[in-house]
């Protein structure tokens, strides 16, 4: 382990660490282990009977000032916050495909008015991508669901908003109403 001993004028520091006093007794008593030529205690200790290189620098002249911190990344552990949201395990489709959804969308649009565009990403692990009025309800999205894919018309399935995960409970509101334009809806299973 390599250590770096600081003597200043008004005490002495370890590796850039807080300042410790001369008149301290536990500080005195490792400053004469030094001074003797041997390992302080408190560092045997530290290191667990290893090797230790201590190199002083002597700054007496000076009064010591508290070093800034230095930046030191993140190591440690990532972690998901939130809910699960159903792994997608097939590719993502092509913007072909895409487009196809999009022709062949039973939803009508009246280009009078605002759209949107609305990704679905259902519980099978596939998507839809949809455009609706920002006037269709979120009744429209789940009948959009299993006209595309019928066989979920006897499955029961909630729709979820993906940041901050939310439960789309109202269907009666619109999609402006709900805050859910241009966004990504999850279909979680019951």
């Amino acid at each position: 382990v390599q250590i770096l001993l600081k003597l200043w004028r008004n005490g002495f520091s370890l590796d850039d660490g807080e300042l410790r006093s001369y008149s301290d007794p536990t500080n005195a008593q490792f400053l004469e282990s030094v001074k003797r030529g041997e390992i302080p205690v408190e560092l045997q200790r530290l290191v667990h009977g290893g090797q230790v290189n201590l190199d002083m620098e002597d700054h007496q002249e000076q009064e010591y000032v508290k070093p800034r911190l230095r930046f030191k990344a993140f190591s440690g552990e990532g972690q998901k916050l939130g809910s699960l949201t159903p792994e997608i395990v097939s590719t993502p489709s092509s913007p072909e495909e895409e487009e196809k959804s999009i022709l062949n969308a039973p939803v009508l649009i009246d280009d009078s008015m605002p759209a949107t565009k609305i990704q679905i990403r259902l519980a099978d692990g596939s998507r839809l991508i949809q455009r609706f009025n920002q006037t269709h309800r979120i009744k429209h999205i789940r009948d959009f669901i299993i006209q595309s894919r019928p066989a979920f018309a006897t499955t029961d399935f909630v729709l979820v908003t993906t940041f901050p995960n939310k439960e789309l409970t109202d269907e009666s509101l619109t999609l402006q109403e709900a805050d859910i334009l241009n966004t990504v809806i999850l279909q979680q299973l019951k």
